[in-house]
């Protein structure tokens, strides 16, 4: 076993692995505080000396921008981190244990017809009187583990590492009683350089039977529905990035998201911030696409007809590294697609986005498929079984292949949709030669 990971596991101190480049496996070790809020995640230690942190942060803390929800208490967890190590992915593969790690009593939390119903109920009383255009709801796939929650966390972390390609973060993080591991598909926002980036993602295009075509997907690029789906998620967005960015921001795309069972439209927003990084992290939690939109409304809606706290579902995992002039850099993917292992414990959050035409039947279906989808990426049921039970994990990042953006006409009316934005947004906002530089998509 390399040194940096038998340390790490051995040491019985807290420690994070993390895959973000498709090559290497970063060993984070530390120690671990829970604060209160943003503003105390402890980027630096008394001397002043700016320190690296990796913040696990709870769906809870939107309290702090006043929006509702379920107080379950969730610590904001922080690991600081005193040791940070790189090695090969194929020798951390060789090195983690695989050896089957069984279920019991599996169920979710929710009967299927609950959900059904709750989706009824969400789509009549909330979509239907306007409160929103769509909302995430969210229920919870538990099972019992019995043995060493650490060597579990460390198997399922190897299957993601050996068959999950395509994830924007590929993590286990160990604390004191609580183990998170994941294949997080999407960023929510980072901050390098002082250039700030989101991400926001809608329109869903379903992939028919034999796949997606130029065809089909030029059809969804006409609907009227999808483009503003979009656009309400991108106006949610530019709402964060106005608060955080002095220049309030530009965009690029629209752009594909080709995911295993869909694709979806995206664009990228970018701006420039000397805010704090926690700061920025305050003003943008959490994205539309896991909560709903719009925002406060959203939360609302959640903390009604959700009847538990979501822990860190739709929360973010927060990596500040430290940079030049004092300042800190952030990473920070949702937590999606992410399973949680605590008392012998499993609990896997998947969700749902109910829009006005969302079949209830359907949504529970999805859920299913979701769950389907973690639980066989990490070896937690055979691929073979999860394989037709994750049919409707729309998440899962898709294998490499031919764009359908290269496609002249779905590249026609991609750019089409930017004729509904003010010029403002497209453009540069600065006239700095280096700023259109770091700018640029």
């Amino acid at each position: 076993m390399p040194d940096a990971l038998d340390d790490a596991i051995s040491s019985g101190r807290p420690f994070a692995l993390l895959a973000r480049d498709g090559e290497t496996v970063e060993v984070l070790t530390g120690d671990v505080t829970d604060v209160a809020l943003l503003a105390d995640i402890p980027l630096h230690d008394a001397s002043g000396t700016a320190r690296e942190v990796l913040a696990l942060v709870p769906y809870r803390q939107i309290v702090e921008r006043g929006f509702a929800c379920h107080d379950d208490e969730a610590p904001l967890r922080c690991l600081v981190i005193d040791t940070h190590e790189r090695l090969a992915r194929d020798a951390a593969i060789a090195a983690l244990p695989d050896a089957p790690i069984p279920l019991d009593d599996a169920e979710f939390d929710i009967t299927d017809a609950d959900y059904a119903d709750i989706v009824r109920t969400v789509i009549a009383d909330e979509i239907g009187r306007g409160e929103g255009a769509n909302f995430v709801i969210r229920r919870d796939y538990t099972a019992s583990v019995d043995g060493d929650a650490l060597t579990a966390g460390l198997t399922w972390f190897r299957a993601l590492l050996e068959h999950e390609r395509g994830a924007y973060w590929t993590f286990l993080v160990s604390t004191p009683g609580h183990l998170t591991v994941g294949a997080s598909p999407e960023a929510h926002v980072s901050a390098q350089a002082g250039v700030v980036t989101m991400n926001p993602i809608s329109g869903t295009f379903r992939h028919p039977a034999g796949g997606a075509t130029a065809a089909s997907l030029t059809e969804f690029l006409s609907s009227t529905k999808e483009t503003e789906e979009l656009f309400m998620v991108v106006d949610e967005e530019l709402k964060m990035m106005s608060a955080v960015c002095s220049d309030g921001g530009r965009i690029t795309g629209p752009h594909l998201k080709e995911m295993s069972r869909l694709t979806h439209t995206e664009y990228m927003l970018r701006g420039h911030s000397m805010m704090d990084p926690r700061d920025i992290l305050r003003e943008t939690m959490f994205a539309p696409t896991v909560t709903g939109s719009p925002m406060q409304n959203a939360c609302t809606v959640i903390r009604r007809h959700e009847k538990t706290p979501r822990g860190y579902y739709s929360g973010v995992a927060a990596l500040f590294t430290p940079a030049a002039g004092d300042t800190h850099d952030l990473d920070a993917p949702i937590l999606i697609r992410t399973a949680y292992l605590e008392d012998g414990r499993l609990r896997v959050p998947v969700g749902a986005t109910l829009v006005r035409h969302s079949d209830p039947d359907g949504e529970v279906g999805e859920t299913h498929g979701k769950a389907a989808g973690v639980l066989g990426a990490i070896g937690a049921i055979a691929r073979d079984e999860a394989a037709e039970r994750a049919a409707l994990d729309e998440d899962a990042p898709a294998l490499p292949k031919a764009s359908l953006a290269d496609d002249p006409a779905v590249a026609t009316l991609l750019a089409a949709r930017n004729e509904r934005l003010a010029p403002f947004w497209l453009n540069p906002q600065n006239t700095r030669a280096d700023d259109d530089v770091a700018l640029a998509p």
